[in-house]
């Protein structure tokens, strides 16, 4: 078995992190079982492009005892926790390809190991391993059945690549299902970015002027998440609704350049490139700190403060300061990669439960559609949504009402009225 990680000699302590997280993913677990027993995925080929965590591992070994021949690489440099992958090599007997720390060409050279074992199916966190297949390596679209992927970066790729005609099979977003993005970006998403920027910068929340750059489902679990720890939190947008609802949720709201004069935090949230940029880094207060919670690195203008920087040096693990010639520092973490994976663990086992269960079903319900499907990106089906919701709430003890007769009548009655 080929494969490509930082040290075999961690698998132990990847396994029992492992088995922790797995102890809070019990709809994945239950899945996992029945995987077991029915074989939906056996001997299908598939190559996953994941953040390489405890969670992912779950996921892996849940896709392994469905019958799943699953080769894995990392979705970003930083994200890799190399213990896990070598438990997935060592113990599960998995192909992985990922070193945490990576630089960009071996990164690559990850995702096109992934590809050489020519998957059906692929699952993708950010469209990079769709991406380097559509380019590079298209003498093996013909292979690929269909796709899954995870993230709102990736989909947002997805739907511009059917848009345009070049997506070559069937992807369904992963993303775009409630007990995903609700959860999984907004709590996840919330608590895994304050957790990486405090363990990278051990500095105090509350009482800090905390700008949130983006009001999506990641932007608003964040702002109420640094609310919650006593930070002044302001937000900024170019979507009309989102800042009024921004507003209406208690939150300040100004342009970037406004609120580039007085944050102590910037976090960008949006998907976008440059939305922090020279202009803004010049405004900024001695000792600002800022961090990148979106998919890709493009979000800061890095180059633009390399430029401006007359020193840089590296402060603690993952922080950098670049000193501005008005002698104001600027310390970015994370080297403006996600910084709830580069300087912390992701997202909580409790929400990638349901994330990962998505997954899951929708490789199996992909299985099952085969040559059904249309070359475009499709939503999860509202009975997958719908299970898993259910699933979570049995594991956690909760019951909830269901309809009347006379209650579903009256729902589907267009003659009642007052």
């Amino acid at each position: 078995m080929d494969y490509d990680i930082k040290d075999i000699q961690l698998a132990d302590k990847g396994q029992l992190r492992t088995e922790w997280a797995a102890e809070d993913m019990p709809v994945l677990f239950d899945i996992r079982k029945r995987f077991e027993k029915e074989l939906p995925l056996k001997g299908r080929r598939v190559g996953a492009c994941l953040h390489v965590t405890t969670e992912t591992a779950n996921l892996m070994l849940a896709l392994k005892a469905g019958g799943a021949e699953v080769t894995l690489c990392a979705s970003n440099p930083l994200s890799t926790q190399d213990d896990v992958a070598s438990f997935l090599v060592k113990e599960a007997k998995i192909p992985v390809f990922c070193i945490k720390g990576e630089d960009n060409q071996t990164y690559y050279n990850h995702i096109k190991a992934v590809l050489d074992l020519k998957p059906e199916f692929t699952m993708d966190d950010g469209a990079d391993l769709v991406s380097t297949l559509h380019t590079s390596r298209k003498d093996l679209i013909g292979t690929v059945i269909g796709g899954t992927e995870e993230t709102t970066t990736g989909v947002i790729r997805l739907q511009s690549m059917a848009a345009n005609g070049v997506l070559e099979y069937p992807i369904v977003a992963v993303n775009n299902a409630d007990t995903k993005h609700l959860f999984d970006n907004r709590y996840g998403t919330g608590q895994s970015t304050i957790d990486g920027i405090i363990r990278a910068t051990n500095r105090l929340v509350a009482g800090s002027t905390f700008v949130v750059a983006g009001y999506g489902w990641c932007g608003r679990g964040l702002a109420m998440r640094a609310r919650g720890m006593g930070a002044n939190v302001i937000v900024t947008e170019v979507d009309s609704l989102k800042a009024l609802e921004a507003i209406m949720d208690g939150f300040r709201v100004m342009p970037i350049e406004e609120a580039a004069r007085i944050g102590d935090f910037f976090v960008t949230l949006t998907g976008d490139i440059h939305v922090i940029r020279r202009e803004h880094f010049e405004k900024m207060k001695d000792g600002a700190i800022v961090a990148n919670s979106g998919h890709f690195n493009v979000e800061l203008d890095l180059e633009a403060l390399n430029s401006l920087a007359v020193k840089k040096r590296k402060f603690r693990e993952y922080i950098e300061e670049y000193t501005l010639p008005n002698d104001n520092r600027i310390n970015v973490l994370g080297e403006g990669r996600l910084i709830n994976l580069a300087a912390a663990e992701g997202h909580p086992s409790c929400v990638m439960d349901m994330s990962f269960a998505n997954q899951a079903l929708c490789l199996e319900y992909l299985a099952k559609s085969v040559g059904t499907m249309d070359k475009k990106v499709y939503d999860v089906p509202v009975e997958i949504d719908n299970l898993i919701a259910q699933l979570k709430l049995e594991s956690m003890g909760v019951k909830i009402d269901t309809l009347t007769k006379e209650q579903h009548e009256y729902l589907n009655s267009w003659t009642v009225g007052t």
